[in-house]
């Protein structure tokens, strides 16, 4: 049963460039955070506790609560869960062990409508939507890097008739710890904002095989990073989503304010040979244009040189 006012045990599943700020910063604050993580991360932490580096200072979280997901059986008012798109349906069966009718999960995933699709392994549960602005990596085992001082998290229900007393809760404990927490009353338009970002930066990068700065210059790549934003404000339009602002001119400032020399996550994934979220960053967008009778050129061309490039199967 809910009572408000209660200290809320939050699960942060995946210690990686985002769940370790959130994490951290509610850990730092005296919320009661359990850290999910594995292997050498796992390890790190448990002898060391979590570092953060941020750019102007660093902290250390000690006698950090942690543990593999397989292996905890505590109960969780809030599951944050911040693993890769691709990493989300195996921990399905452990996160239904976990969750209780009251639990509310917030995904924080780079992948648009994460939340809808998790809520159908879910029915007697709240499955939110999120997602988070920060530039942040695991630097090493047991250690976060911060590259930048923006830590903002967006969190929601999809339906209205959702909305619980506790949402609010949550978003207090989040700026009570440093973090610029939203209660969104449009996730699907915000989730798809991020997406608007994140899925073109990561499809230009990846094209081309450059960093932010080849971006951030004029010329025919960042025509085709703002060709590609474009067509997620099309798509954004047949799904009867309304942006409040020119999304390119938005999406191109948060590029000038990045490290010339910073890459997505996915092109890192990639380039090391590791499963990455391309499924989910480049060819679902062809997937909703279809479902939706949306032409999306760029896009589709990027599909069909990754292809003949053997990075999609």
């Amino acid at each position: 049963m809910y009572i408000q006012g209660i200290p809320k045990k939050y699960l942060i599943v995946g210690t990686g460039g985002t769940g370790g700020p959130i994490g951290s910063y509610l850990a730092k604050a005296g919320k009661d955070v359990t850290f999910i993580a594995r292997g050498e991360n796992l390890k790190a932490i448990r002898e060391k506790g979590l570092r953060v580096i941020r750019p102007e200072d660093e902290f250390l979280l000690s006698n950090v609560k942690v543990s593999e997901l397989t292996d905890y059986n505590e109960r969780a008012d809030v599951i944050f869960v911040c693993v890769k798109g691709y990493s989300v349906d195996p921990i399905i069966p452990h996160l239904q062990r976990i969750a209780e009718k009251n639990t509310i999960i917030i995904p924080v995933l780079n992948i648009f409508g994460t939340g809808a699709v998790m809520q159908k392994f879910f029915p007697d549960t709240l499955v939110t939507d999120g997602c988070i602005y920060v530039a942040a990596e695991l630097k090493e085992p047991g250690c976060i890097q911060m590259k930048g001082d923006i830590m903002r998290v967006i969190f929601g229900v999809r339906n209205k008739e959702d909305f619980r007393e506790e949402l609010l809760e949550i978003e207090s404990d989040l700026k009570e710890s440093g973090i610029d927490g939203v209660l969104s009353d449009n996730i699907k338009r915000d989730a798809l904002l991020k997406f608007s970002y994140v899925s073109p930066q990561g499809a230009c990068g990846l094209y081309y095989n450059v960093p932010s700065g080849d971006i951030q210059k004029e010329g025919e790549i960042r025509e085709c990073f703002a060709g590609l934003i474009r067509e997620i404000d099309k798509l954004a339009n047949a799904m009867g989503i309304c942006f409040e602002e020119d999304i390119v001119e938005r999406n191109l400032r948060i590029l000038s304010d990045l490290a010339p020399n910073m890459t997505t996550s996915m092109q890192r994934d990639i380039a090391e040979n590791k499963q990455s979220e391309i499924d989910g960053l480049i060819c679902e967008v062809i997937r909703l244009a279809d479902r939706y009778n949306v032409d999306v050129p760029i896009y589709r061309k990027i599909a069909l040189e990754l292809k003949q490039r053997g990075i999609i199967s």
